[in-house]
């Protein structure tokens, strides 16, 4: 089947600035894909790309569609919320679902009135009177109203507590994927949201480092816990990362090391944190920790 994200040669410049460098990618349906990278890495440039906010080089469909030509088409079909949830202050949650009705043919005021009873938030509240986490869960549930088949979300949970970006996640996997829809999610809050995810992108300087499946990542990668006594030894094989564990170090290979090196440690499952450091960070800082 079509994936519902395809992009090749994916190329965008800022002027002499590169802010997206040939990079290459698809989503099909039925996934929860985080996109991961330091600021500046180029996420913000994707993800407005791909909801036809900005030109670039290359080919990429969303949904079939070509992003800027077909825009008005493609957002019938996808749900995009920006690093910032932004509501108008004067209107009542009541209001904003009957401003939704009007705008959206795709929207379900039903399902969103049925999504709004799953928060703290009232429907005759009046949007100034919110909390910042309490839009942020609005505007998601505004957009999980929308029978889209793509949700694209830039820093939904910034500046939100731990309890509220909690709620925020379970509602999104709880009530919008079912299986057939995807979802792309950038965010910073990395450990908070692996066990989430199907997939992972990672842009380093404009370059996407990594695209894969966690299933294929616990395959592909390889961590060692070992005594610090063998840190020398685990470092005359040029692993990707050394770092500490509990009670110990780590090494982190990309692809499973010499047997006799496995047999100096304990092979552990990486955390895609361990693999983010060891993937994005410059290689003069990539040093012995161990």
């Amino acid at each position: 089947m079509e994936p519902l994200i395809q992009a090749q040669g994916l190329t965008l410049r800022y002027g002499r600035k590169v802010a997206l460098d040939d990079v290459s990618f698809s989503v099909p349906k039925g996934r929860v894909v985080g996109l991961l990278g330091h600021n500046g890495a180029g996420k913000t440039s994707l993800m407005r790309a791909l909801v036809g906010q900005l030109g670039f080089e290359g080919q990429l469909t969303v949904l079939g569609l070509a992003p800027q030509r077909q825009r008005v088409q493609l957002l019938e079909q996808l749900s995009y919320i920006p690093d910032v949830a932004v509501l108008p202050r004067w209107a009542r949650v009541e209001q904003l679902i009957t401003l939704m009705s009007g705008l959206h043919p795709r929207f379900s005021a039903d399902r969103a009135r049925a999504l709004i009873k799953r928060t703290s938030v009232s429907l005759s509240d009046k949007v100034k009177s919110l909390s910042k986490g309490m839009v942020v869960q609005v505007h998601l549930a505004l957009m999980a109203a929308i029978d889209a088949r793509l949700m694209v979300l830039d820093e939904p949970t910034l500046g939100l507590d731990v309890l509220s970006r909690k709620a925020f996640y379970e509602m999104l996997i709880e009530e919008w994927c079912d299986g057939e829809r995807s979802v792309l999610i950038s965010t910073h809050q990395v450990e908070e949201i692996e066990a989430l995810l199907s997939d992972v992108l990672m842009l380093n300087e404009g370059k996407l480092v990594l695209a894969i499946s966690l299933e294929e990542m616990d395959r592909r990668f390889v961590a060692l816990s070992h005594d610090p006594a063998q840190a020398d030894a685990m470092a005359a094989a040029h692993p990707l990362l050394r770092y500490r564990v509990q009670g110990g170090s780590a090494a982190l290979f990309d692809g499973p090391p010499p047997d006799h090196v496995q047999a100096l440690g304990q092979r552990v499952r990486p955390s895609l944190v361990d693999l983010f450091v060891a993937l994005t960070r410059a290689p003069e800082m990539n040093r012995s920790q161990g």
